[in-house]
C-alpha cells in the first residue's frame, strides 16, 4: 500500500535518529521511544499529550497512543528520578539508560515538533523536568 510509504519512512527516520544518538539498533530505539514517549504522555494532560501527539509523525502518533488511559493523567511525576523511573518501568528488560534515553527523545522532538509546542509541554512540566529538557 503507498499511503503507507511516506509515514513508514518518517517512523523509520525518527527510529534511525534515535538509534543514532543512543548507539543501538533500530529494535531497541523502538522500545527507548516507546518507553520515553509513554513517560512523557503519561505526565501531560489530555488536552496536552493530544496536541502534541497531532504533531508526530502517523506510525509514531500510533505508538504515542498505544495503551493509553487517559483517565487519572497526568501523572505527578516532579523529579528526573520520577521520570526516569517511569521509562525504566516501560523499557521491558531493555538495558539503555533512562536518562540517556529521556535526552535522547527530548532532542528528537526539538528537531522535529514545532517550537511553539516544545514550548507549551516544557511550560506544563515541573522544573526539575524543564532542565533536564533545556540541558538535552
Amino acid at each position: 500500500m503507498h499511503v503507507l510509504d511516506e509515514p513508514m519512512l518518517k517512523a523509520r527516520s525518527w527510529i534511525a535518529e534515535l538509534a543514532n544518538d543512543l548507539g543501538v539498533d533500530e529494535q531497541r530505539a523502538w522500545l527507548c521511544l516507546r518507553a520515553g514517549l509513554h513517560a512523557l504522555r503519561d505526565r501531560l494532560s489530555v488536552d496536552e499529550a493530544a496536541q502534541l501527539g497531532a504533531q508526530l509523525p502517523l506510525i509514531v502518533r500510533g505508538l504515542w497512543y498505544e495503551g493509553w488511559h487517559p483517565a487519572h493523567k497526568p501523572l505527578h511525576l516532579r523529579t528526573r528520578a520520577e521520570l526516569f523511573e517511569r521509562i525504566h518501568q516501560g523499557l521491558s528488560g531493555v538495558p539503555e539508560s533512562p536518562a540517556l534515553i529521556a535526552r535522547a527523545l527530548f532532542r528528537l522532538l526539538d528537531r522535529h515538533v514545532t517550537e511553539g509546542e516544545i514550548a507549551k509541554v516544557r511550560h506544563v512540566l515541573p522544573e526539575d523536568l524543564q532542565q533536564l529538557w533545556r540541558g538535552a
